[in-house]
């Protein structure tokens, strides 16, 4: 199979480490050969965070240069705008409609951009938006974001959701499954 790529993009403190170990997690058990790279950035700051998620038959390589990612995944609506370059032709954006100011827009130096998601439309690409972050808070937790993106991204992959429920019940706390599964169900009905 031809290598797939995804890019989890997000502000430092979302979940997008976690959100890439569970996919990680959840393609490693389905067999393929999987790499995962984290790029930080300014993360303690609130800064932009990205994480690499390759899978195929064979992976040679963790990083994804402009232009390959067949999907980004955006825990910020902003974050998918920044990082819409890395898009490939015919790939698809999953983003959460949050609007997190950056440090720029706090200290008065800059505006929020208006209409993002319609300003993405506009380009031609396709983007699956939603409020996640209303999801997680009626799973039960605001940090439930990361999960909601999950559920929302596994319409776009032919596995069960035994699957993914099983890359949750691997990685996450037994305190917290239960949140985080309805969390995943929410975001897959969305």
């Amino acid at each position: 199979m031809e290598t797939k790529n995804i890019m989890i993009v997000g502000v430092g403190g979302q979940g997008t480490l976690v959100a890439s170990k569970l996919l990680g997690h959840l393609l490693l058990a389905q067999g393929y050969d999987v790499k995962v790279s984290e790029v930080h950035g300014m993360s303690q700051r609130g800064g932009s965070v990205v994480t690499y998620v390759r899978y195929g038959d064979k992976v040679y390589s963790p990083v994804i240069d402009k232009g390959q990612a067949d999907f980004i995944v955006s825990f910020e609506i902003l974050e998918a705008a920044r990082w819409l370059p890395y898009l490939k032709e015919g790939g698809t954006i999953v983003t959460n409609t949050q609007q997190i100011d950056p440090m720029p827009v706090i200290i008065g130096n800059a505006e929020y951009p208006e209409n993002l998601a319609e300003k993405i439309k506009a380009k031609g690409v396709k983007i699956d938006a939603f409020d996640c972050l209303k999801l997680a808070e009626e799973a039960g937790t605001s940090r439930a974001v990361n999960i909601v993106l999950l559920g929302r991204l596994s319409h776009y992959f032919d596995l069960s959701d035994e699957a993914w429920m099983a890359s949750l019940e691997a990685n996450v706390p037994a305190k917290f499954l239960d949140i985080n599964k309805k969390a995943f169900m929410l975001g897959k009905n969305a």
